[in-house]
């Protein structure tokens, strides 16, 4: 038998196995990434776009930390917008449409070129394990290759089947080998298993689109990047247009009398779809009142004429795709150069891992991406990197590597995959942070370099730069605070043109900034003592001072819910020991093992009774032990 050893092996090389690579090779753990095919890596088999709403957020807070994705969608972009402009800084978010070919080939070439990691193509079909702790996998070959830790990132690709009417084919997306033997072998390990769902839309002839009965979609002016490392200067180029239309009755119609012949519809599909991202099947069944929904028609990079028919996924026959599109104003006479498929894959149910991604009862062995019950390049490609750096940290016999909630989308998005039962892909929201004032995409760096930095993925320079971009914004937010004017003609003027109130007494430049009509960039005409300062110090002093008052608010909510965190249970420790406890929340307890009573608390079926129970239960504990 031939062997091989390494510090680490990751199963997948998507945007979570990526992501998981590069954090472990780059901490100086030797490192090997397995895929399907060389040419899946970084694969964009959807959506031809990073970020988003919420997911621009994740991809800041990656970059923040050390990971690779900001950087390369600065490489590839081929437009970019900021979106949710119209509302607050907290929802604010980048979104890029990316050239495919571009941002794999790229991503490619930086694993490649990576000290400390290999690639394989191989299709990894065992785990091995002695006395509850990984020891490594074999490959369909029989090769087997030890390794300290184990990281799992395979994606849709578990016994994946892709499903377009009545044709079903074996494969994983844009038919690509499909990985069947490695299930077998997690359920040998006792790994709770389910069944997901996910799709895409067809795929357009640019030549068979008539653009011009669709409505312009632009990308931003300025261009701002997704990494902070990304000089902004080095991405203002031009960029290519996206094109907006809408369904109609008539696509209504076609729909439904063919649903029975819509897998989802007619029952051979077993997973769980994505409510946030319903296929237009459901779209119509489930919002029957709405006459129209938008479609949007993207590019797929600038090498070829195929364009993303987003808004529009589906599982119908391939007749039926083609009758429904040309319903479509500027599809009329469409061409599909891929059709629109349903695809079925095995995943994990999450809550059989730590907060860290490391299996509860399997040491060594951890898991990120659509493995775990998610959906998105972004949620995976953060999970990825959490896992990684874990995976690391343990070898290295350091401390996990935690992001809670308070500190990071990452840390909402990981609580509550470890923390609720995720009945169907889990999509990243801003709804879902409830600390999203603080946690905004344009302060990522601030949030989260120095961590990044103290991991060891952050360079001395990096860091540097954060601290010297800190020290500008608190000395100008200060300047601000402590510049008075006065009532004068000059400044009455200026109010009385921005509809601003005119002042009675003296008042600072910090004051007028956080009047409703007024911002740091409009006051500086009576601002005599102002320097100037980069874009991204100015965006913070004035969301700084803006918000002030309610930013002061949600870090005394933070205050309280870091209490409940710092209050740390065992985690071998047997609920039905307990009385008091009610049935659900004991079964609950003992089948999560939260970390803390924060966590606990998170816990559907755990209310804030039980809590009371376990407090008082940890006291007389407490008590006993002293």
């Amino acid at each position: 038998m031939f062997e091989e050893f390494y510090d680490v092996v990751v199963v997948g090389a998507g945007h979570a196995g990526c992501e998981a690579a590069l954090a472990c090779a780059r901490l100086g753990l030797k490192t090997i990434v397995f895929t399907v095919s060389v040419n899946s890596i970084a694969l964009m088999p959807c959506n031809p776009n990073i970020g988003g709403s919420s997911k621009g957020h994740l991809v800041r807070e990656l970059d923040a930390l050390g990971g690779e994705m900001g950087k390369n969608i600065d490489r590839t972009f081929i437009q970019s917008k900021m979106l949710n402009i119209s509302k607050g800084p907290a929802v604010h978010s980048l979104r890029a449409q990316a050239d495919k070919e571009e941002y794999t080939k790229n991503m490619r070439m930086v694993l490649e070129n990576q000290e400390n990691l290999d690639i394989k193509q191989a299709e990894v079909t065992e785990i091995l394990s002695q006395d509850g702790k990984v020891t490594g996998v074999k490959i369909y070959t029989g090769t087997v290759y030890h390794a300290k830790c184990v990281i799992l990132c395979t994606g849709t690709y578990l016994r994946a089947r892709c499903l377009c009417g009545e044709a079903i084919t074996y494969t994983g997306p844009n038919g690509l080998q499909a990985a069947n033997s490695l299930t077998d072998s997690l359920l040998s390990l006792g790994i709770e298993m389910q069944r997901f769902k996910t799709g895409t839309p067809a795929r357009m002839d640019a030549r068979s689109i008539d653009f011009d009965k669709m409505e312009e979609q632009k990308g931003d002016d300025r261009i701002i990047p997704f990494s902070f490392s990304t000089d902004p200067e080095s991405v203002q180029k031009e960029q290519v247009s996206c094109f907006l239309t809408y369904t109609n009755e008539k696509t209504h119609e076609i729909i439904r009398n063919n649903l029975d012949r819509s897998p989802i519809y007619a029952g051979i599909i077993e997973g769980t779809g994505p409510r946030y991202c319903p296929s237009i099947e459901d779209k119509v069944v489930k919002f029957s009142d709405k006459k129209r929904h938008q479609v949007f028609l993207e590019p797929e990079g600038l090498s070829t004429n195929e364009w993303y028919v987003a808004g529009m996924s589906s599982s119908l026959p391939e007749d039926v795709q083609i009758e429904m599109y040309r319903t479509v104003p500027g599809l009329e006479n469409c061409k599909i150069v891929r059709n629109a498929y349903a695809i079925e894959y095995d995943c994990i149910k999450a809550r059989q891992l730590k907060a860290s991604l490391e299996f509860k009862n399997i040491e060594g062995l951890f898991s990120g991406g659509q493995f775990n019950g998610s959906s998105g390049y972004e949620e995976a490609a953060a999970q990825g990197l959490i896992a990684g750096i874990n995976a690391a940290m343990k070898i290295l016999e350091k401390d996990p590597f935690i992001i809670d909630r308070s500190e990071g989308y990452i840390g909402v998005l990981i609580d509550d995959l470890v923390t609720k039962d995720t009945l169907e892909p889990y999509r990243m929201m801003t709804s879902r942070a409830e600390y999203r004032l603080i946690l905004r995409q344009d302060n990522a760096d601030i949030r989260l370099r120095e961590k990044g930095y103290f991991i060891g993925l952050i360079s001395q320079k990096q860091y540097d730069l954060l601290k010297q971009k800190i020290a500008s914004i608190e000395e100008e937010v200060k300047r601000l605070e402590s510049t008075h004017i006065g009532a004068s003609k000059e400044n009455q003027i200026f109010l009385a043109n921005h509809n601003s109130t005119e002042l009675k007494t003296s008042t600072s430049l910090a004051e007028l900034i956080r009047r409703p009509e007024l911002n740091y960039e409009i006051i500086a005409l009576i601002d005599k003592d102002r320097t100037e300062l980069p874009d991204e110090v100015k965006e913070q002093v004035n969301i700084n001072i803006k918000y002030a008052g309610y930013i002061k608010r949600q870090l005394h909510q933070v205050e309280q819910f870091k209490k409940l965190e710092s209050k740390k249970l065992p985690n071998d420790f047997d609920y039905k020991l307990i009385k008091g406890l009610r049935l659900e929340a004991m079964q609950k307890l003992n089948s999560y093992r939260p970390s803390s009573i924060g966590q606990a608390l998170r816990i559907s079926g755990v209310s804030p009774a039980d809590i009371s129970v376990l407090l008082v239960y940890m006291e007389q504990m407490k008590n006993n032990h002293e």
